[in-house]
């Protein structure tokens, strides 16, 4: 487990995707071509397969070669007297390439110094390889802590709060929201969740509150490191260092 001395070497980090466009008469004819293979695959076994059409708006913003980036927040803890500080930085955007050129400033310069480590919830899964290959798509040089190819396991500088909590059971999946719950912790899904955030970006285009929610699993994320640490969470105070 993760020890007290090295909680501010932490980068606590989190996405927002969408599907790369906002309806399916819009998608390109390869990509729904593409689409239905992967809907097919995807549902195989299904005793009753939903309309690819449908399965686009459902599913496609899981997937990096189908979705896209609108957020990322990050984050790392300060201890200033017996007092935790996350102090948290966002960036939320219609473009894809301008959030993650902003992220690389931030993730370059935090992870150059010595024994530092990303963290997010379900993160080796999901977060960090989804950043990576929007980084390629966008034909941007991708951070070198995203660079794991060739790496041996303990090289790799990720954290992982699922994969602390499965304790090596690798069945296991648990969602940000249950692990906060069973640790007593507020919940991050108080507005939003995940499955909302295609219709608050295409439909509403309400960024703010996109970013929000982002920002809300980051100090979710934050606080289940701390009661991992046998810290109180619940008094993290969260400082915003501004939007780009």
């Amino acid at each position: 487990m993760i020890q007290l001395e090295h909680l501010e070497h932490i980068l606590f980090v989190d996405i927002e995707t969408v599907s790369a466009y906002s309806d399916w008469p819009d998608v390109p004819t390869r990509t729904q071509q593409l689409w239905q293979k992967k809907s097919d695959s995807l549902q195989r076994m299904a005793s009753e397969p939903t309309p690819a059409t449908e399965f686009y708006a459902e599913r496609a913003a899981i997937f990096a070669e189908f979705g896209r980036i609108v957020c990322v927040s990050a984050g790392y803890i300060k201890r200033i007297g017996s007092q935790y500080h996350l102090r948290i930085k966002s960036f939320c955007n219609d473009e894809e390439g301008l959030i993650l050129e902003s992220f690389s400033g931030v993730v370059d310069s935090f992870m150059s110094r010595p024994i530092r480590k990303l963290c997010a919830h379900n993160g080796k899964e999901f977060d960090f390889p989804y950043l990576g290959r929007r980084y390629l798509a966008n034909r941007l040089p991708v951070p070198k802590s995203l660079q794991t190819q060739g790496k041996r396991p303990w090289e790799v500088p990720y954290l992982d709060t699922m994969d602390l909590w499965r304790f090596g059971d690798y069945r296991t999946f648990v969602s940000l929201d249950l692990l906060a719950d069973t640790l007593g912790l507020p919940s991050p899904k108080d507005d939003i969740t995940g499955a909302d955030v295609g219709r608050v970006f295409w439909q509403d285009h309400d960024l703010a509150r996109i970013q929000s929610y982002c920002e809300r699993d980051v100090v979710t994320t934050a606080q289940v490191m701390l009661a991992f640490c046998g810290e109180s969470a619940t008094d993290l105070v969260v400082e915003h260092a501004g939007e780009d």
